[in-house]
């Protein structure tokens, strides 16, 4: 019973197909602009596109002619605003998603929405009387007030303070687990998709990069696109080198790299590969060398940076003058590790962890590095 979207459009471009799993909380990411509030008002039934077809198990929302009106698809909707009557009470906010049901028992199904929440007691304020947290849990509470396979929320977040933040994500997950409703969460937060979202799509410019399960989207990208929205410093271009090896092996600059992947196939066997900051080795100084040790590569470390728990290390590879390699280590490396500027030490990079990339899509724009 997943939620089945094929979106097609020209203004905002739309080339679009995914499927939203049952139950579960997907986060749709991408940068500015790249259609993910269309894409979650397309499914609202709030914005008429080219051609679209949206189906939820067996029944179809969208599929030319067929077009069914927002009010008659099982969904709740939280903008990123909230979209609050500020003429309304708390109460009555909740209330007036609740039309379907005789007055008489509107006012129960609210109040019990609003305790769901976590938002029970304020039921005679108005918007402007409550905080931006509490705004989120009224929207929120109004949301599923009308009982929804299907909850869309439009960086539901980004308006409220860290902590608040992070007592609304406590809120959504236990919401979740006790209506079993079907997320999806249009998020710019890779930290926040992480946190809440079992399922993860990355988007660019109205067109899917990659799906799939969260942990392994954002350590495992398939594309150089992908890798660049994840925000993954380490992407460098290698040569196959050819032969008749079991595992393929890359050229870069003057070291040779075991790899455990498949490389698309090239004219010219240049490659693209990303490595992530956290899963390179440095070896400890006298350490023998063993099996898991593979890839070793002599750098320089060229800047040091302390960032919370963590130390960002710059490194230049033996033989690569223009090549920045970064390296992540918990701070309590610092006993244990030289990582001074300017010290030469070695690191391995694991076959495992280099990690192959398909070239950019024709006509898709790339995503800007930051």
């Amino acid at each position: 019973m997943s939620l089945s979207l094929e979106l097609h459009h020209d203004a905002p471009p739309l080339d679009f197909q995914a499927e939203i799993p049952e139950g579960r909380i997907t986060a749709l990411v991408g940068p500015s602009g790249s259609g993910k509030t269309s894409i979650l008002r397309t499914i609202a039934g709030l914005l008429r596109i080219r051609h679209a077809r949206i189906s939820l198990a067996d029944e179809i929302w969208d599929n030319a002619p067929t077009h069914r009106l927002t009010r008659d698809r099982s969904i709740g909707l939280v903008s990123q605003n909230y979209g609050l009557f500020p003429h309304l009470s708390v109460q009555g906010n909740v209330e007036a998603a609740l039309t379907h049901l005789p007055p008489s028992r509107r006012r129960e199904r609210a109040l019990s929405c609003l305790k769901l929440a976590h938002i029970a007691g304020l039921e005679k304020r108005r918007p402007h009387e409550l905080s931006g947290g509490q705004r989120q849990r009224v929207a929120l509470a109004r949301a599923i007030a009308r009982e929804p396979r299907v909850l869309l929320l439009d960086e539901p977040f980004s308006a409220v303070d860290r902590s608040t933040r992070k007592r609304l994500y406590v809120e959504l997950r236990r919401i979740h687990q006790q209506l079993g409703a079907t997320i999806l969460l249009v998020t710019h937060d890779l930290d926040e998709a992480a946190q809440l979202a079992s399922h993860l799509i990355l988007i660019n410019h109205g067109r899917l990069l990659q799906a799939g399960p969260t942990n392994e989207v954002l350590t495992r990208p398939t594309s150089e696109q992908a890798a660049r929205l994840l925000d993954i410093p380490n992407i460098f271009e290698g040569l196959i080198v050819p032969g008749l090896q079991e595992t393929t092996q890359l050229r870069w600059g003057p070291h040779t790299l075991n790899t455990a992947g498949e490389f698309p196939s090239t004219p010219d066997g240049r490659v693209k590969f990303a490595v992530l900051p956290q899963n390179i080795l440095m070896v400890k100084e006298g350490k023998p060398w063993g099996r898991h040790l593979e890839n070793p590569i002599p750098v320089t470390i060229t800047e040091v940076i302390a960032l919370g728990g963590e130390i960002v290390l710059w490194l230049n590879p033996e033989g690569l003058p223009k090549v920045n390699l970064q390296m992540r280590l918990p701070e309590r490396a610092l006993r244990r590790y030289p990582v001074t500027p300017g010290t030469r030490v070695t690191v391995c990079l694991r076959p495992t962890e280099v990690i192959p990339l398909a070239a950019p899509e024709e006509g898709l724009p790339e995503v800007a590095q930051s």
